[in-house]
């Protein structure tokens, strides 16, 4: 018996209420930890996409709570499995035609210079954004190595250990960003992407040397923030978030993510309990 089979009759239902819903589901199938799933949800422009994730995450909930089962969009459940994501394929384009396709030689891809330079701008604005792709303190827990959680900011082609995965040719040429949490705002992770691509293209930035292999073992390839306090202050000390979003709107997420970490940082969790109650 196939391990789908058992949890079929819960995915049958989301895909049905999802279609009923507006939003096209292409496949779903197991994950790879304990009672974790995979539903992909065909492509759409980027407002349309983060309504469709906004509307994916409320289906699963509601069908989950007329089932008696539960769900959860944590980015790291337990620290023993696999966190959970929302990998993020993008492409440009301009009148009805791809603009990343292209003759240009890029490591092993051929591709345009906007694809080159919007690569480039994602890769470099990665930290002044990060809380936008990790907004919690759990998000970050999910940055393990060996864990098919990215944990370097470089590209590789079509490699998922890499933090950006390079994917397609021609026309159907993307860049899948796995950074991104299943915890994570689409409208804020969305507008991060944009912002920092297309200020890759006004900007001219060129992106790293494709990586090739392993990069968990890549140990002079810059990582991603450590915990939320740091991508906090990476987002707080940006000119670019600035220049991008408005002082009042990085004003306002910084406090955010600040009272988000001083809660935690007064909680009591079952880790103390584990290792001190009956220790000290």
């Amino acid at each position: 018996v196939l391990q789908g089979t058992r949890t079929e009759p819960f995915t049958a239902a989301v895909r049905r209420h999802l279609r009923e819903s507006g939003v096209p589901v292409e496949s779903s199938k197991g994950e790879w930890g304990l009672g974790q799933h995979e539903i992909n949800v065909r492509y759409a422009e980027a407002m349309q996409m983060a309504d469709r994730h906004v509307i994916f995450k409320q289906c699963l909930k509601e069908t989950a709570d007329r089932m008696g089962l539960s769900i959860t969009f944590m980015a790291k459940y337990t620290e023993d499995r696999a966190g959970s994501s929302c990998h993020m394929h993008v492409s440009l384009w301009r009148d009805g035609e791809g603009a990343f396709a292209g003759e240009r030689a890029l490591g092993p891809v051929k591709c345009s210079d906007t694809f080159r330079w919007f690569l480039g701008g994602w890769i470099a604005h990665v930290p002044d954004v990060m809380v936008f792709y990790a907004p919690t303190v759990n998000s970050y827990k999910r940055y393990v190595d060996a864990s098919w959680a990215p944990t370097r900011l470089a590209w590789s082609y079509d490699n998922r250990t890499a933090g950006f995965r390079v994917v397609g040719h021609g026309p159907s040429l993307r860049i899948e960003c796995r950074i991104p949490g299943a915890d994570c705002n689409p409208y804020l992770a969305y507008a991060a992407a944009l912002a920092s691509g297309l200020d890759g293209v006004r900007n001219r930035i060129e992106p790293p040397a494709c990586f090739t292999g392993d990069m968990y073992a890549a140990c002079d390839l810059p990582r991603v923030a450590a915990g939320l306090t740091e991508a906090t202050q990476c987002l707080d000390a940006s000119e670019f978030a600035r220049r991008a979003f408005g002082d009042d709107v990085v004003n306002h997420y910084a406090h955010f993510f600040r009272a988000e970490q001083s809660a935690f940082a007064t909680a009591v969790t079952d880790w103390e309990h584990r290792r001190y109650f009956e220790r000290i």
